[in-house]
């Protein structure tokens, strides 16, 4: 299974389009973002991703309720999911992050940094796929990982 990685898209209505055909068009059948969505009226254009969206809360979501009404699969950072047989450990900020979970995590994504970055930390593998919204780096990225072997690619919109 492809999965997508994303994190704070910030509002970017035509990058979180462009993320959101990318991802589509490269196959992925799961999204994780790592928070920073913003507002409920941009979270509605991930929407349009065609499979099951799992996400946290960034330190810019302002609005929780409004954005569970948009993605209901969105919990408070850190949280564990799972896809295709692997734990897959989201958060927010790395800080979010523990030792417990971190020793039961297949993969670990984050955010927050808008700087991206691939690591294998101890078992796991380590995602921050950049930002979405191109605000702070000025080039918007997400990640695609095959969840069976780990492999990421790093993908700029």
């Amino acid at each position: 299974m492809l999965a997508a990685v994303a994190a704070d898209s910030h509002d970017n209505l035509p990058m979180i389009e462009r993320a959101v055909q990318v991802i589509g068009g490269r196959g992925a059948e799961v999204l994780f973002h790592a928070g920073d969505f913003v507002a409920p009226f941009a979270a509605k254009t991930w929407v349009n991703f065609e499979g099951p969206i799992m996400a946290v809360f960034g330190n810019n979501d302002g609005e929780r309720a409004g954005l569970r009404t948009v993605i209901p699969d969105l919990h408070d950072s850190p949280h564990t999911f799972e896809a295709d047989g692997r734990k897959v450990l989201v958060a927010h900020r790395e800080a979010d992050l523990s030792e417990p979970l971190l020793a039961q995590a297949d993969l670990v994504v984050v955010g927050h940094t808008h700087r991206s970055e691939v690591a294998q930390r101890g078992h796991a593998v380590f995602v921050n796929p950049g930002e979405v919204g191109g605000w702070l780096t000025g080039r918007g990225t997400v990640a695609l990982v095959d969840l069976e072997t780990l492999e990421v690619e790093l993908v700029e919109l």
